[in-house]
């Protein structure tokens, strides 16, 4: 009764009495609208997974990156004015990138209200290879279980688009949780990114249906395991554990490329090319940038491949 006689004095009155009702209605009939009437901050370990977000959320997110451009996701530190925003973030999205493994806990603490989503969660990783042996040029041999002696996982899982395609649910269905009143938005952001998704893969098949019969490329980091395994091609690494080779090493990694007439060796940004630069000067190659961390991922994607592509000529 009290509340029936409070809104019949609020439409009788005055006009500013009657701007006070329409807010008053929008507030009970629209509480979710309001919840989120700016776009939800976000926080992301890497460059491509902001692409992701964004790809899905569009302009219903405020997407942030941890790790900054010309970094290394083994090494980072957050800096002070990350810690910061963190405590302003509605969601993070890790990855399963090595620097986590060190900082996810502290900064999850900053804001226990904040979401944590894996998007890792669900893919099989495979080991990462490390460098030749110095006996036979062959590379180390996995066991039974599909571990190498150091048992180490590859953590690139945003390099291969089968693998983004089980990123990108997971990121759909952690904002559409969180964000319930934009699930149409979050839902038709997610299909067409998968359209895009489901195109580049069958776009990168083809193109590499038209290799020859060599597969192999050689990279100094061994960023691209899952990019290779997707494309039916092997990466040849230099480097392994922050480590490049030693001596006897190298001196079988330049047999193995002059055998199969290498004549380019692929460096991302992130890491020293010293070592790359030895080899390829040793077998009359080139070194040649590419990058795995890059905001533009598709793009970065064809252009890789097309590297990738005409190495194996």
């Amino acid at each position: 009764m009290f509340i029936h006689e409070s809104l019949q004095e609020l439409v009788q009155g005055s006009p500013v009495r009657q701007v006070l009702l329409v807010a008053l209605l929008f507030s009970f009939l629209f509480p979710a609208q309001i919840a989120f009437a700016q776009p939800i901050k976000v926080f992301v370990s890497i460059l491509p997974q902001r692409y992701f977000v964004e790809k899905i959320g569009g302009d219903l997110v405020d997407v942030s990156v941890m790790v900054q451009p010309g970094a290394s996701p083994a090494t980072y530190e957050p800096k002070p004015k990350q810690m910061v925003a963190l405590a302003k973030t509605g969601i993070y999205f890790a990855i399963g990138v090595p620097f986590e493994a060190s900082w996810l806990e502290r900064i999850t603490a900053t804001n226990p209200k904040m979401s944590v989503v894996h998007t890792e969660a669900g893919i099989e990783k495979i080991p990462m290879k490390p460098h030749f042996r110095h006996v036979g040029v062959r590379p180390q041999v996995e066991n039974d279980h599909g571990r190498d002696h150091h048992g180490l996982k590859d953590p690139h899982i945003w390099l291969s688009p089968p693998l983004v395609m089980q990123q990108a649910r997971t990121v759909f269905d952690a904002l559409a949780a969180l964000d319930p009143a934009h699930l149409a938005n979050y839902e038709a952001g997610y299909k067409q990114f998968i359209m895009e998704l489901v195109d580049l893969d069958l776009e990168l098949k083809r193109l590499f249906q038209r290799s020859g019969v060599n597969r192999e490329f050689m990279v100094f980091h061994p960023s691209w395991g899952y990019f290779a395994r997707a494309y039916g091609l092997k990466q040849v690494p230099i480097e392994f554990e922050g480590k490049g080779p030693k001596p006897a090493e190298l001196k079988d990694l330049l047999q193995y490329a002059k055998e199969r007439d290498t004549k380019v060796v692929f460096v991302q940004p992130q890491f020293s090319r010293q070592a790359a630069e030895t080899i390829a000067q040793s077998i009359g190659g080139q070194v040649v940038l590419v990058d795995p961390l890059a905001l533009d991922w598709a793009n970065n994607l064809r252009e890789v491949a097309s590297e990738f592509k005409d190495a194996l000529k």
